[in-house]
């Protein structure tokens, strides 16, 4: 199986190791280094085989070319995942983490980590012990800490644009927003759209997480396998990939779809399926590069405030730009957005 993930990717380079005293799988992966060193998050995760590990990092590391392509990043895709048999603590976590970096400074500066699913600043500032390619670290280990709530607000701007270009005005009051997710980046977004007036409901593996935040928020509660089909006017799915395929897509009753998980879509072609039923979606690997774009403005390039707050406003200008080619070009949005990618490609090659 391998074998076949790897005949039938695009990337630069893969890195192997299978750390014995974990018990774990270490896959880091290269993507592309036309536009910078490859950069993306590590995932931390159990998986049924090694060869759904693979698959993951593989689809994750191109997924983070185009995100840093379209953001305007000098950066290329990559992707670490830690394919575990059981989320570690302690100890155990620390010493994973430790061999991990170790490993990451061999690759000398050609991916450059940060945080994931289950991965956080403090494991970042773990990592650095070891390695000197790491975003994302707490602030007192002199890095800029989660980029969690720079997603959300990228998320915002991003999908307020989609619902403008859906319904003629980006204002969100009275609008129904189902949020599928409601963890580091899922919460602080409900909190935003409801400081906007939209009516919320919110869905969440953890009930209790959900709940809590329903009644916070004065929002709907339903279920994590009932929110895909609940009826409202934008899905945000900010949870797991693939959610959006061949099952689930029939059952859909919003209009816009907009969210921060990345690889949403089961297949490419799904897009076109959302596109025959009505449906917008904003394709994630735009609308959810403010994480990237908070590390690369402040550990990256030396920004500040105002000019993360500028880049992240960009990304509603981003999702305008790839709507209005996806119209004038009659191909899907996210086809729209492949090709602007690969413009931007093809010109680093091409310097």
């Amino acid at each position: 199986m391998f074998e076949d993930l790897l005949r039938a990717w695009d990337g630069e380079e893969l890195v192997v190791r299978f750390d014995a005293p974990s018990g774990a799988w270490m896959f880091v992966t290269v993507h592309s280094t036309v536009l910078g060193p490859a950069a993306g998050g590590t995932r931390m995760k159990s998986y049924t085989s090694p060869d759904q590990a693979l698959r993951d990092a593989l689809l994750l590391s191109s997924a983070m070319t185009s995100k840093d392509a379209m953001a305007g990043l000098p950066l290329g895709g990559g992707k670490g995942v830690l394919a575990v048999p059981e989320i570690p603590s302690g100890d155990a976590r620390r010493g994973l983490l430790l061999r991990y970096g170790e490993l990451l400074e061999s690759l000398h500066g050609t991916y450059r980590t940060a945080c994931d699913m289950n991965t956080r600043s403090e494991d970042m500032d773990v990592i650095a012990e070891r390695c000197s390619f790491v975003f994302g670290r707490t602030e007192g280990a002199g890095g800029s800490g989660t980029s969690a709530p720079a997603t959300a607000v990228g998320v915002f701007h991003g999908l307020r644009a989609a619902v403008e270009y859906t319904f003629g005005s980006g204002e969100l009051g009275g609008r129904k927003v189902a949020i599928q997710g409601v963890g580091a980046v899922g919460a602080p977004l409900a909190r935003m759209f409801s400081a906007a007036g939209a009516r919320l409901t919110l869905a969440d593996v953890d009930e209790i997480r959900a709940k809590e935040l329903a009644a916070e928020l004065d929002a709907e509660h339903v279920s994590a396998e009932a929110i895909l089909a609940t009826e409202c006017d934008v899905l945000s799915p900010c949870a797991t990939g693939g959610v959006l395929n061949a099952e689930t897509i029939p059952t859909l009753r919003c209009r816009v779809i907009a969210g921060a998980a990345n690889n949403q879509l089961g297949e490419p072609g799904d897009a076109d399926h959302l596109a025959e039923r009505g449906i917008l979606y904003a394709p994630d690997y735009v609308v959810n590069a403010g994480g990237i774009i908070h590390l690369a403005a402040f550990e990256l390039l030396g920004e500040d405030d105002a000019r993360l707050r500028e880049r992240l406003e960009g990304i509603g200008d981003t999702v305008r730009e790839v709507l209005d080619l996806a119209v004038g070009s009659g191909v899907s949005p996210l086809a729209a957005a492949d090709a602007i990618v690969e413009r931007r490609l093809a010109a680093g090659r091409s310097d």
